[in-house]
């Protein structure tokens, strides 16, 4: 496959994923939403089913790698290094382009939710510009799990131990159970495989950290989530940010290099 295959294939199936799981996070969380407080089952079955969409919308273009943490395992089992960086601009931009379609489908959910007093607080309008300082000095925001994840306790090594074992148990699914005849991304029934997977993921030990399992998922959103023009929406916690880059980083690379001893 070419590099633009790629390029376009990443970009719409990771839009894809983070338009359908962030849309459901947004629905179980934002006013006015008839799934509001749906609770954690609905999010991890809607992560699981939007990673089985974007896997079939995407596969057969670019291989529906969906996740630099998949496409730094295959390099290292495979050493398919050379098409890296086309993988994960893709994936970084797909992600950045669905969770800026969350915001337009839950438009007037967000001004709901991010008006209310009960949440927010204050008089119920936009921020001030005292409250905007305020704001962005702070962690997490009011929305931001809709974007991104967080802990629920904050302690560092803890949630990268957390995402790291989350992603090394995705990365070992996938190369053992998921990928297509070629070998270069998951395949039909690797789809289906995988969601199941994401789903067991965000039952068992999505509690923590909210699983990202996913630099790209992470990162993106983070990103249009500072840039998006939300009213009282708090931080968007640069300050862990880096845990769920990392963390995926290291899981993937220690289930292909177990891939490697144990399976190849």
């Amino acid at each position: 496959m070419s590099s633009s295959d790629i390029f376009i294939g990443e970009t719409i199936g990771t839009a894809v994923l983070i338009l359908l799981g962030g849309g459901v996070c947004a629905a179980v969380t934002l006013k006015a939403s008839k799934a509001r407080n749906a609770g954690w089952l609905a999010i991890a079955f809607g992560w699981g089913f939007a990673v089985m969409t974007a896997v079939y919308v995407s596969g057969p273009v670019s291989g529906a790698h969906l996740n630099p943490a998949v496409t730094l395992a295959l390099a290292i089992s495979n050493g398919g290094w050379a098409d890296v960086p086309v993988y994960v601009a893709g994936q970084l931009l797909g992600a950045m382009i669905g969770a800026a379609l969350v915001w337009v489908a839950y438009y007037g959910q967000f001004r709901a939710h991010l008006t209310d007093r009960e949440i927010v607080g204050g008089p119920g309008a936009q921020a001030t510009a005292a409250q905007a300082v305020e704001a962005r000095e702070k962690g997490a925001g009011p929305v931001l799990g809709i974007f991104s994840t967080g802990p629920e306790i904050r302690n560092a090594v803890q949630n990268l131990a957390t995402e790291i074992v989350g992603t090394a148990v995705l990365i070992l699914a996938v190369l053992t159970q998921g990928l297509n005849d070629q070998g270069n991304g998951l395949g039909v029934l690797g789809g289906l495989i995988t969601a199941l997977v994401v789903v067991s993921i965000g039952l068992s030990l999505g509690g923590p950290t909210g699983y990202a399992i996913n630099p790209a998922r992470d990162l993106g959103p983070r990103i249009v989530h500072a840039l998006l023009p939300l009213p009282n929406k708090g931080g968007s916690d640069w300050s862990y940010a880096w845990v769920p880059v990392v963390g995926p980083l290291i899981g993937g690379a220690v289930a292909a290099g177990l891939h490697n001893v144990a399976f190849a």
